[in-house]
């Protein structure tokens, strides 16, 4: 088994996914008249919009928190550092290159799980790549392998490396037993989950402007700190992005590592995000304005909280060569340079706050996966929460390497199939686009009409789309 999911993660990394995702970001960046940056102030009008959903959805605040509980994780504290202990300071310039054409992808696939969203037994929105992949391409047996992926890497083996994550930094810090620390994390955890994705979103609107608030507030008090030494810093990262800088390990280390780390860290294309998306009940009342807001997920999670990480530990000096620090440990030694002895127990915090989050935020991608197979119900859910819960107290104390693997295989089968249907249904992401802009321009608020949709007959379900413009 190692040797078949060593060579499919060799295929799925090396070559599809690294090269895949950033030419569908481009592909997307062109074809939506560079969308993310042209129309970038109206990704906060649809965030603000509304506070509120209702008894269908959760709002659109609520749907952003929650893909950020998922996004933000120790990827943005141990992924940046080995990032650039193996790219050099260049690897983060890349990361911010594929968070900018990520976020036309993020904007693409979440629009898409608007649109093609369905209700579930108790008539609340459910929706995501399956289901536009199934509705949309007339697919469902490719919907069905993506949800299969999709329980697997992030209902189940991802929570056990975050909850891994979470009992090594405890443990690191304050002498925590794993064990009791992967139980007490499962029994928060089930508190959580089993009150199902309404609740997770209300404890994600809470937990996660908080813990990114204040990670935000400490790196823009120790950049205030080193303010003189911030233009050498950024021009050190831009020069070694093009291997300029020799000791920095040159261009092709730089563009791979910062690549590969920026798609991990936003996931966008990934089909994660676009199953809480469709969870939503957007404001404007259109499937783009969802859209919109799962792009703004993808500049938070790595133009703000990747690039303060990387910074606090480019201003700390503890990069040197010949060094051997890196992960997790690189950036507690980088804060502790900062801020001393406490520097250690505020990133350990920070774990726990970013992958419990994430712990959370998987699983209800999970439960969208167990509606498109028909396995959604009281007992199907119950299953799915009993094993979440099983993962995270086994992950807490085992290795997870060999799973962890496995679970690399399986997201990168997951995305390739999103990116396919996502540039198979392009074209209905341009129409969307240009609909709601038009209106917009025209000072109106943006409505989905779907009867200027005839292709979209039976496809959709028009009864969520049968609100008409007030005015």
């Amino acid at each position: 088994m190692d040797v078949i999911i060593d060579f499919l993660n060799d295929i799925f990394w090396g070559y599809v996914l690294i090269y895949g995702l950033l030419a569908v970001g481009i592909f997307f960046t062109v074809r939506l008249g560079f969308v993310q940056f042209v129309h970038f102030p109206e990704m906060f009008r649809a965030v603000l919009g509304s506070r509120e959903g209702d008894k269908a959805g959760i709002s659109p605040f609520q749907a952003l928190c929650t893909s950020l509980a998922s996004r933000v994780g120790t990827g943005n504290l141990a992924g940046v550092a080995v990032a650039l202990y193996l790219g050099g300071p260049g690897a983060i310039f890349w990361m911010w290159m594929v968070a900018l054409v990520g976020m036309a992808t993020a904007y693409a696939e979440s629009t898409l799980a608007q649109l093609y969203k369905t209700k579930n037994e108790n008539g609340e929105y459910r929706g995501g790549p399956a289901f536009y992949i199934a509705r949309g391409l007339n697919a469902p047996w490719a919907g069905a392998v993506f949800s299969v992926c999709l329980i697997l890497a992030f209902g189940l083996v991802f929570n056990a490396v975050q909850a891994n994550s979470i009992a090594d930094a405890m443990q690191g810090a304050f002498g925590f037993e794993k064990i009791w620390v992967g139980i007490a994390l499962a029994a928060l955890t089930a508190i959580v989950i089993f009150g199902g994705i309404r609740q997770i979103a209300r404890v994600a609107e809470i937990i996660v402007p908080f813990m990114a608030g204040l990670y935000l507030l400490v790196a823009l008090y120790i950049v205030a700190m080193h303010i003189t030494e911030v233009p050498g810093v950024l021009a050190m990262i831009v020069k070694s992005a093009f291997g300029f800088d020799a000791a920095a390990g040159g261009l092709v280390a730089a563009m791979l590592n910062g690549v590969k780390r920026g798609l991990f860290s936003n996931e966008a294309g990934m089909g994660s995000a676009p199953n809480i998306a469709a969870v939503a009940t957007p404001n404007p009342h259109h499937p783009s304005s969802q859209g919109f807001v799962q792009a703004l997920g993808v500049f938070i999670d790595t133009l703000l909280i990747c690039t303060a990480t990387a910074l606090m530990i480019l201003l700390s000096g503890v990069m040197v060569p010949g060094s051997e620090l890196t992960g997790t440990p690189l950036t507690q030694a980088a804060m502790t340079v900062h801020i001393g002895g406490a520097g250690q127990y505020f990133i350990a915090i920070a774990i726990l706050f970013f992958a419990f989050t994430s712990i959370i935020g998987n699983y209800s991608y999970a439960e969208n996966a167990m509606t498109f197979l028909k396995a959604g119900n009281t007992t199907g859910l119950t299953v799915l929460r009993l094993g979440v819960l099983a993962m995270v107290v086994w992950g807490a104390y085992e290795s997870v390497a060999t799973v962890f693997n496995a679970a690399d295989a399986s997201m990168g089968l997951m995305a390739t199939v999103n990116l396919i249907a996502i540039v198979l249904l392009s074209g209905t992401v341009v129409k969307l686009t240009r609909d709601y802009t038009v209106q917009r321009k025209a000072g109106r608020t943006p409505i989905f009409h779907a009867e200027d949709y005839p292709e979209l007959v039976e496809r959709i379900d028009e009864n969520i789309w049968n609100r008409r413009d007030p005015g």
